[in-house]
């Protein structure tokens, strides 16, 4: 998600607690005769068919019911099914269906637990398969794990047993439009004034940076809206294995890896796509997030003229950046010294943010530097609880930044 990729308020940000609107279960009957008829003829699922359908089917509903039953077929067949109302609050990022009676979801605030349920297990099923199906991938005992891309913003993995021991396992991502400004990150506690002023800095002055962080931590976020602040005259590439950032921005290419079809064909990886962005001209290169071998082509495109980049990328901490880096050049056939002449020719910063108690957070700013002992990172910020506090590698970044070295505690 996470785009993302988070919408909703910013973290941290407090919010009433989910309650989504009532809507009565579909009668299972109903259902499958409007399923047959909208089925009989070729053509997409939309209300004004469902609705004729179920008018049709001759049951006497009445207003209220007939709207209810319109909005609960469509969301089966060309929705969510019951998860369709969770959708409906801007500030839901992640839905997760651990079983039939077992929904979670996350509004920025940490996991809840979703007041909807599935009938039961069959259910879930159809309905990941369905979403997977409209995905164009096949979900079955012969491929029981798939991640794909859904229009409408949704990312989608879904899991069958008995891979899964509980039974289908449903994770979906949800991309809003929506890209929150640096005072709305600001505000919902991410960064405070100064760390606001070296993090601008690093994109005006064109460094090139990670961003690391575990899984939901705010990494995406905080990438869209740092490129939001490139300049208009600039042209970004952004590469993703799902596309999720979308910076405001006026110029701005994004290209998409593509999976293989049923029968395993047109695969079209990073790594392919990194290459090709090459040759578009891009003032700024952005991989959404470097978790593989495509790893050696960003180093490799940093390290010819194309800085002011960055992307992000799943670490602990910002000082386990290096070994990420190093076991991700594994990948790609690169030597570790080859990975650490790369990165310090292609790489300035390192920005690791965290999420603690529910809320998302810059906890780190480090400068990638070739030591003795290897690639490392070098601590130039540390934040704890708002209070900042200045690294040994702070003077070198300062300079870049052009900022006060010696201004002593920014806080």
């Amino acid at each position: 998600m996470s785009a993302h990729s988070a919408p909703g308020p910013p973290d941290g940000a407090a919010g009433p607690r989910f309650r989504p609107p009532a809507r009565a279960s579909v009668d299972a009957r109903l259902l499958e005769s409007v399923r047959e008829s909208v089925m009989s003829d070729a053509g997409p699922v939309t209300p004004s068919r469902v609705a004729a359908a179920v008018q049709a089917s001759g049951r006497l509903l009445g207003t209220a019911g007939a709207l209810a039953a319109v909005e609960g077929i469509s969301a089966e067949l060309n929705g969510l099914g019951p998860l369709q109302v969770l959708v409906r609050d801007p500030a839901v990022t992640d839905i997760f269906v651990n079983g039939p009676g077992s929904v979670w979801l996350d509004r920025g605030g940490g996991l809840e637990r979703a007041p909807v349920a599935f009938s039961g297990e069959p259910q879930v099923r159809a309905l990941a398969a369905r979403l997977v199906s409209a995905g164009g991938r096949r979900l079955d005992d012969g491929s029981p794990c798939v991640d794909i891309r859904l229009d409408g913003g949704f990312r989608v993995h879904a899991v069958l047993p008995p891979i899964s021991t509980t039974g289908t396992l449903l994770s979906i991502r949800i991309r809003r439009e929506r890209v929150f400004s640096m005072d709305e990150l600001g505000r919902g506690g991410m960064f405070g004034s100064f760390v606001r002023t070296v993090l601008e800095r690093m994109v005006e002055r064109r460094l090139s940076f990670l961003i690391s962080g575990a899984t939901g931590s705010g990494k995406t976020t905080l990438l869209a809206t740092l490129l939001g602040l490139c300049s208009p005259g600039e042209r970004l590439v952004l590469i993703e294995d799902a596309s999720e950032l979308n910076p405001v921005h006026p110029h701005v290419v994004s290209l998409e890896a593509r999976h293989g079809n049923l029968e395993g064909g047109g695969v079209v990886d990073l790594g392919e796509l990194v290459r090709q962005s090459l040759r578009m001209r891009p003032d700024r290169l952005v991989v959404g997030e470097c978790r593989g071998a495509e790893v050696r082509e960003l180093l490799a495109a940093m390290n010819t003229g194309h800085s002011g980049g960055g992307g992000t990328i799943h670490a602990n901490t910002a000082a386990d950046v290096p070994a990420r880096l190093t076991a991700l050049g594994a990948l790609a056939g690169m030597g570790q010294d080859a990975v650490r002449l790369q990165a310090v020719s292609a790489l300035d910063t390192v920005v690791h943010v965290e999420r603690l108690n529910g809320a998302r957070t810059v906890a780190c700013i480090g400068v990638l530097d070739d030591s003795p002992a290897g690639l490392v990172v070098g601590s130039a910020l540390d934040i704890c609880a708002g209070d900042v506090r200045v690294g040994p590698a702070w003077p070198r970044l300062a300079v870049r930044l052009g900022l006060d070295p010696g201004a002593g505690d920014p806080a």
